[in-house]
């Protein structure tokens, strides 16, 4: 605690001493503004997880752009510069226009959707009497197109299955009949698709689909439709899950992120956390994506270096240690870094400030660079990966090298542990790594694919809270993997989940595994049911 002069004792002190005073009060006084601002900007940036939106969209007025000229940061665009970090001048406000109809959108959104014509006619006596006798024509019909729902429909399928024995020999044959998914069990592969698919597709729970199933007259316990879908997982799903993972090897660049989750019973304390791991194929490959998940008790670096130990090439993640570690292990693995994580902190310091402030900050300036950065990328996102990889090197690089001499120049200039101080620290340390995407037209600038990868788990995770068993954490990162494998390549996975049922059970006996090229995602033999149509195809 400081200590406190009365005026007689500041009167007799001398002016040496007086000078001392002063200055350590100032320097406590910096120090308490400091520790009050970090306070402010925490305070502001919990207010904002809490109430905000999360977005973390930045909004530049023109093509902002900049690069490094004579050793120094130039800022441009097509009418001026972007305004000093000391400006104070307030943004017109923008007029917005509301944006025309699309045309044809209508006939783009039913494509591909089956049509039931349904005729309106008037009797000929009718027309009679309205017009006399041969006194009308017939004109062009006037058409009114309108969605037709049909609800679930539940039947039982009662499949009787001839049985026939030779007369003189004691030989029984049965007539060829489906293989069941589970003996004893009424599933079949229509019903359990349709679990699967709301609750790892729609985020449905168990329990109320067992509500739900109430309602059509239907008795299955969420017990029943759990054991139904680990055992359809562990016996059928597991089998392609494994074959998608040798072919994940096959790619240059892979993409990989991680989630906590809690599961009930891990043989842990209550609480405990758990991780699902998506590992999934590089953003520029458009064509035969794999998405995979897998649970693992903790996330330390064992597993993925067990996961990644036969894969030669790129891991895009997001900044964590582990991988860093692997990658200093083997010489055939090199790890890429994360814009949208290095642009994240900056979003954070801007959000937290009042909004007059916001744009005259260094976070404001830093987002601005690399949204340039971004913008000068996504011009290349349809060239061929050597191609990109050149005009890389041309485009992109000066802004990347030019904006890591910027955050060096202004790294002392915030204060320290401050969201801008955190956002530079970042940039810095995983430099590096968020420079390997210039020498490789393969590698993506960020890890946001497989953000979007795991999002449909987290979405689910927030409707069932917890997994109550390891069985059922190790069948969901199965059955996950599937769907968002299908997802990915413009499947329907309701659709895919019951072929997949439908036919893996015939093969189980298959010594060769080859049946499997034919339910890949991308094989042409699937049915076309299974396929998106019209506009979907394209997206």
């Amino acid at each position: 605690m400081a200590s406190k002069y009365t005026e007689e004792q500041l009167n007799s002190l001398d002016r040496e001493t007086l000078t001392r005073l002063f200055l350590s009060q100032q320097e406590q006084l910096e120090n308490i503004d400091h520790t009050l601002q970090l306070v402010l900007e925490q305070m502001a940036d919990l207010k904002r997880h809490r109430f905000g939106r999360s977005s973390e969209k930045h909004e530049t007025e023109g093509q902002v752009s900049f690069m490094e000229v004579d050793g120094k940061i130039v800022f441009f665009n097509e009418p001026e510069a972007v305004a000093a970090e000391e400006s104070t001048e307030e943004p017109e406000n923008v007029s917005r226009t509301r944006p025309k109809k699309k045309q044809g959108k209508r006939e783009e959104d039913l494509d591909g959707i089956p049509v039931v014509v349904v005729e309106h006619s008037m009797t000929d006596g009718e027309l009679e009497d309205k017009f006399g006798k041969d006194g009308w024509k017939q004109l062009p019909d006037e058409v009114y197109r309108r969605y037709r729902f049909t609800p679930a429909k539940i039947e039982v399928e009662e499949h009787h299955v001839k049985v026939y024995a030779g007369k003189e020999t004691e030989e029984v044959i049965k007539a060829p009949h489906p293989q069941t998914l589970l003996r004893g069990s009424l599933v079949s592969p229509s019903l359990e698709a349709a679990v699967i698919n709301a609750k790892y597709v729609n985020a449905v729970p168990l329990y109320r689909q067992e509500q739900e199933f109430e309602r059509y007259g239907l008795h299955i316990s969420r017990q029943n439709m759990a054991n139904w879908t680990i055992q359809c997982a562990d016996r059928y799903l597991a089998v392609l899950y494994d074959y998608l993972h040798e072919k994940l090897y096959g790619y240059h660049v892979l993409q990989a992120d991680e989630t906590p989750v809690l599961v009930n019973k891990d043989g842990r304390p209550a609480g405990s956390k758990s991780y699902m791991w998506v590992y999934r194929t590089g953003r520029m490959y458009t064509e035969r994506q794999v998405v995979l998940y897998e649970y693992q008790k903790t996330r330390n670096a064992s597993h993925p270096r067990e996961f990644l130990k036969d894969f030669n090439g790129v891991c895009v993640t997001d900044g964590y240690q582990v991988y860093h570690t692997i990658e200093g292990e083997r010489e055939d693995l090199r790890i890429a870094g994360c814009w949208s994580h290095a642009r994240r902190r900056f979003d954070e310091a801007v959000k937290a400030l009042p909004k007059a402030k916001q744009k005259d900050s260094r976070a404001y300036l830093a987002l601005t660079m690399i949204q340039a950065i971004y913008r000068e990328e996504k011009q290349l996102k349809d060239l061929p990966a050597e191609e990109r990889k050149n005009r890389r090197q041309l485009s992109v690089k000066p802004l990347v090298e030019a904006y890591f001499t910027w955050v060096r120049e202004n790294l002392p200039k915030v204060p320290q542990k401050s969201k801008t101080w955190e956002g530079f620290n970042y940039s810095l340390n995983q430099e590096k790594y968020l420079k390997v995407f210039l020498d490789d037209g393969e590698v993506p600038m960020d890890n946001n694919a497989a953000e979007q990868s795991i999002r449909g788990f987290c979405i689910g995770k927030k409707n069932w809270v917890m997994i109550d068993t390891i069985a059922g954490a190790k069948s969901s990162a199965i059955i996950y993997s599937i769907a968002e494998t299908a997802k990915a390549n413009n499947l329907k996975p309701y659709d895919y989940f019951e072929y997949l049922l439908t036919e893996i059970p015939k093969h189980l006996d298959d010594t060769d595994r080859s049946f499997l090229d034919d339910l890949l995602p991308w094989s042409p033999s699937l049915p076309e049911n299974c396929r998106k149509t019209g506009k979907n195809e394209l997206k």
